[in-house]
């Protein structure tokens, strides 16, 4: 018999979808049950590789994080990598099969994976006590229901129990509820089972009497109201969002162990990809980090971070328009200390020949490590582990580019000190992998160097541990679901499904 299950739809993008389901799931396995996420469609530049080598978006690694259990392709098999305003890189089972534009997918493509998706799904059902997935932006896109495979288009074809969740820190959050069930289909709302209010400030008996009335309107219960907190969007699909900074002020109990604060400036490029990397520096106290995308606001920066992207060559385009490029090169050349990751290590290389992600051929680099990049078709995606400054250093790769380093030190060296990945010149380092500042000793080991080329008095926290922030973020998570929802009825959804005879709420989808 399959598990049960449960979507978590929005009644908008970032309604807070991804961190209900991680709630909801975090909130079940404490109670013992064996639990998994699954998202069929995730469009993100957030992504992460699981053990076999499959890219997934890291919203469902966090989420299988919160259920206790390893990532696989099986919790996202379809992943959308966009590459410009009209074009996205396609990854099925893990794997990329081709660029395809908004139209070809949505115009037949999508409908074809329907089956893949379902299977996947039908899997981790046969294995686990409960699945539950997430939506994708809201279920009422009428626009694109037909060929819908991540919202009612799997809740029906699954028999899943649908939740709306709505962000009312927004506004309007009674008209989004009543207006998204009122644009589905009969058969659609069938399986719209109630509500679940995200983001509220304040008392909530105030709230009472509107919940009160969409319960008389629809005929739904609302499954809980969970309070505004600070800090809880972990590893969300996208958005310019440092997740962990104001967890880690809220529950920090000493000023900075030095005297001084590192103050890190992320490059706001475009594309940017896995901008999660920057989390573990802002994790640590002391270290103030921010996203910015004018050469002024690297002045007083003690390190310059440039981050993934899905589009290198555009990236470069981009420094060099907003004067970025020139000042970087120039910081470099005055030691002061400058960090590429991945896209952004390509960035400061030499030169690149792409034939594959832009198809510009040779483009001159930054000019600031000795690297030469070539695009491959292939893309490298793997879980490393190394040496770097003394400590052990674990990472993930996701690339197409590959590096030629003909000179520098190493930066990731292998137990006999053979080089694995990057290079270092001076305070100017590039690697291809990303998580490696989630390592705390090394990433102690590299703001030590950083604020001694800065000339800052900044002591790490010797006792920061990123993957304890993680678990207890997660926790808090769960305990909003349990302390803020009805789980007793979320058990029943998810355990027997919608409830029966929940009424039509006119006018229904367009004919």
């Amino acid at each position: 018999m399959s598990g049960g299950g449960l979507l978590v739809a929005g009644t908008t993008s970032d309604a807070g979808k991804s961190v209900v389901t991680a709630g909801i799931c975090r909130w079940l396995v404490r109670q013992g049950v064996k639990v998994a996420p699954f998202k069929a469609q995730n469009m993100s530049l957030n992504s992460f590789v699981t053990r076999e080598g499959a890219e997934i978006g890291r919203a469902q690694a966090m989420q299988a994080q919160a259920c206790r259990v390893e990532p696989t392709a099986l919790m996202n098999p379809v992943l959308l990598k966009p590459g410009g305003e009209q074009s996205s890189q396609v990854v099925l089972l893990g794997k990329p099969v081709g660029e395809l534009s908004a139209r070809g997918y949505h115009g037949g493509r999508q409908q074809q994976l329907l089956g893949t998706v379902l299977d996947c799904l039908g899997e981790l059902r046969g294995t686990y006590d409960a699945v539950i997935c997430e939506g994708a932006g809201s279920p009422a896109e009428i626009n694109l229901r037909r060929t819908d495979i991540v919202n009612m288009g799997i809740a029906r074809n699954a028999g899943l129990p649908v939740l709306v969740v709505g962000d009312i820190d927004r506004g309007g959050v009674f008209a989004s509820f009543f207006g998204t069930v009122a644009l589905l289909s009969p058969e659609d709302q069938a399986l719209v089972a109630g509500f679940l209010v995200n983001k509220f400030r304040g008392d909530v008996s105030l709230l009472e009497p509107g919940l009160d009335m969409l319960h008389g309107l629809t005929g739904r219960s609302t499954y809980g109201v969970l309070p505004f907190r600070h800090g809880l969007g972990i590893d969300e699909e996208d958005g310019l969002r440092v997740s962990l900074r104001g967890t880690v002020r809220e529950s920090a109990v000493s000023p900075p162990v030095g005297e001084d604060v590192l103050r890190v400036a992320v490059c706001a490029i475009p594309l940017m990809s896995n901008f999660t990397d920057v989390d573990a520096l802002a994790a640590e106290p002391g270290v103030v980090v921010r996203f910015v995308d004018r050469a002024e606001e690297l002045a007083d920066a003690d390190l310059v971070v440039i981050p993934g992207t899905r589009g290198t060559v555009r990236a470069l385009e981009w420094l060099r328009e907003r004067g970025l490029a020139d000042a970087l090169v120039t910081r470099a050349a005055q030691g002061r200390p400058v960090l590429g990751i991945c896209g952004g290590f390509q960035i400061l290389g030499e030169h690149i020949e792409d034939e594959v992600e832009s198809r510009q051929g040779h483009v001159e680099g930054l000019g600031v490590l000795p690297v030469r990049v070539r695009f491959a078709r292939e893309k490298t995606l793997t879980r490393p582990e190394g040496e770097a400054l003394g400590e052990h250093v674990a990472g993930y790769e996701i690339h197409h580019g590959v590096a030629d380093i003909h000179g520098g030190e190493a930066f990731i060296s292998d137990d006999k000190g053979h080089s694995l990945d990057g290079c270092r010149v001076g305070q100017t380092w590039g690697t291809h992998w990303h998580g490696s500042l989630e390592s705390d000793g090394f990433r102690r080991a590299f703001l030590r160097e950083v604020a001694a080329a800065a000339g800052r008095r900044f002591v790490p926290a010797p006792h920061t541990s990123f993957a304890v922030l993680r678990e207890e973020q997660l926790d808090r998570l769960g305990d909003l679901i349990e302390q803020h929802a009805d789980t007793d009825a979320l058990w029943r959804l998810i355990e027997s499904g919608a409830p029966q005879g929940l009424p039509f709420i006119p006018p229904g989808a367009p004919a």
